[in-house]
């Protein structure tokens, strides 16, 4: 792991729906307050205002970026360019997951950047950082189909091959997104870590106390359900296995669901929920992928 991306993994370190110690007192909370509960875009609490910058980590070729949305919205992101001197023909769109700014990420997309030669798209969902407005499962996905379009769209990327990455809520939004783009041929491959299976069913082992409201959840990101849709494009799932708030086994029922010709699994028996990124092997199997997949 480098001293860059493990220096700065204390950032990491952010809740999923809320910590155990008072999940008792908010499961009430859930059909009334779950956007908060789900979204918790304000931790930490400078999470809103104070956004890591590229060129803090020694990130010199990138722009930031405020993307407009259809629905009237500003999104905040970086756009980081790959390494030169081993440049892939690959733009990584990067989901970040359910707290913090994508600052937060940098460190990982450093690595993606410039170990591995890959642009990187980080895109900031609306109500997080210094993007407008406020998450729901709707705008989340309005959001990420703005990303797509950005990168369809600008002259540099066409023709790259585009890779969907989502860690946690990330991973729900990439599989959503992806669903949703079958037919334009250009999703080149999807990469997935510590991802659940559904909102509603991830709630009784992230926050036990609201398990009898678990039906009630609007905010339902199915993607039990809309993984199976994608067969055609290759996906890499990352799993921790001592992940404490998405059971690894939701990952690997995923895994079993997933019709992909081309499913590869790789799990990290030391790795929690926020920590997989930082065990070793995790940046070897995404290169691996990529290589196997698309060439050096």
């Amino acid at each position: 792991m480098s001293s860059t991306l493990q220096s700065f993994m204390s950032y990491l370190r952010v809740p999923v729906l809320a910590s155990s110690g008072i999940a008792a007192l908010l499961s009430g909370l859930l059909y009334f307050k779950q956007n908060e509960l789900i979204y918790p875009r304000n931790f930490p609490p400078d999470a809103r205002t104070s956004v890591p910058r590229p060129s803090q980590f020694g990130i010199t070729d990138h722009e930031e970026l405020f993307i407009p949305t259809l629905d009237g919205e500003s999104l905040s992101a970086f756009y980081i360019r790959a390494n030169k001197q081993h440049a892939r023909n690959i733009t990584i769109l990067m989901f970040h997951g359910n707290a913090g700014n994508i600052g937060y990420r940098l460190p990982i997309a450093k690595i993606l950047q410039h170990d591995l030669g890959c642009n990187v798209l980080m895109l900031q969902y609306r109500g997080y950082g210094l993007s407008s407005g406020t998450p729901n499962e709707k705008g989340l996905m309005i959001d990420a189909q703005t990303g797509l379009d950005y990168i369809r769209q600008r002259s540099e990327l066409r023709g790259t091959r585009i890779i969907l990455y989502g860690q946690s809520l990330g991973g729900a939004v990439s599989i959503a997104l992806a669903s949703r783009n079958l037919k334009q041929g250009d999703l080149a491959g999807l990469i997935l870590e510590n991802t659940f299976l559904s909102i509603k069913k991830l709630i009784p082992s992230a926050f036990p106390p609201a398990r009898y409201l678990a039906p009630l959840c609007h905010q339902i990101w199915p993607s039990e359900e809309l993984l199976p849709q994608i067969t055609k494009i290759p996906i890499l799932f990352l799993s921790g296995l001592r992940d404490e708030i998405v059971p690894a086994s939701q990952m690997a029922q995923l895994f079993k669901v997933c019709r992909a010709e081309t499913k590869i699994w790789k799990e990290f028996p030391q790795g929690s929920h926020n920590d997989t990124v930082a065990e070793p092997g995790y940046f070897t199997y995404i290169d691996d992928f990529l290589s196997d997949q698309f060439g050096r």
